[in-house]
């Protein structure tokens, strides 16, 4: 199989097998044990539904330009990605992911796709340049957005004590200084911005794959989704 049709599952498991000889025992143990301890404690109760209108904030571009969803949205159905860092492997492999498989789709039914996290404008172009990216990318300084969609999650002590040794700062990377971030998200919205669908991975190396994003615009906005061209 090519690797460009690798499903996000497959290429999460050959970045993980490639590694597991380059992180210390006790730093692997323990960032498999914050993953188990996401993932059981599952969604937010908090999350939003489909059916309630999607959230805005004052958003920067890439160069610090201010903006909002609904200016980028610009009246139109949208792909809504909340992913953490560009300090984040997995955000990157889910981020080159929906670059090879979605937005051709998207582009084909004029459905923007969006990826929003806390960061500084200039590590969100670092991370858009390096991974080659044409979709819009954004910075939600305070997770403004993430915060009002109850997708929002910070670091236990013990996961930030990991982060560290491994020379990730989140609090450093983010806009407003703090280690909060989103729990990774995708959502679709209709073109009167009100969600049509949205799925949270609470485990973060778990993510949405294309597949399923495809599916949804079909059956839920009723787009049949043209082949790539």
């Amino acid at each position: 199989m090519n690797t460009t049709d690798q499903t996000y599952a497959e290429r999460r498991a050959t970045f993980i097998a490639e590694h597991a000889n380059k992180i210390p025992p006790d730093v692997r143990a323990a960032l498999t044990a914050e993953q188990a301890d996401l993932d059981a404690a599952g969604v937010p109760s908090a999350v939003l539904r489909p059916g309630s209108a999607m959230p805005d904030g004052d958003l920067l571009d890439v160069h610090g330009r201010a903006t909002t969803l609904e200016q980028t949205r610009a009246g139109r159905a949208a792909v809504v990605i909340f992913y953490r860092g560009d300090w984040c492997p997995y955000c990157n492999l889910a981020l080159r992911t929906y670059q090879q498989q979605l937005v051709p789709h998207l582009t084909a039914l004029n459905i923007p796709l969006i990826a929003i996290s806390p960061q500084e404008p200039d590590r969100s172009l670092s991370m858009r340049q390096v991974n080659d990216l044409t979709f819009t990318v954004l910075s939600d300084r305070g997770n403004q957005i993430a915060r009002q969609l109850g997708v929002i999650t910070a670091p236990s002590h013990d996961a930030r004590a990991t982060q560290l040794t491994m020379g990730i700062d989140v609090a450093a990377a983010n806009a407003d200084g703090t280690a909060t971030m989103p729990i990774p998200t995708v959502v679709l919205t209709d073109a009167d911005g009100v969600i049509a669908w949205i799925d949270v991975h609470p485990d973060y190396s778990s993510r949405t794959e294309p597949a399923d994003i495809l599916t949804a615009i079909t059956t839920v906005l009723d787009r049949p989704v043209p082949a790539a061209g």
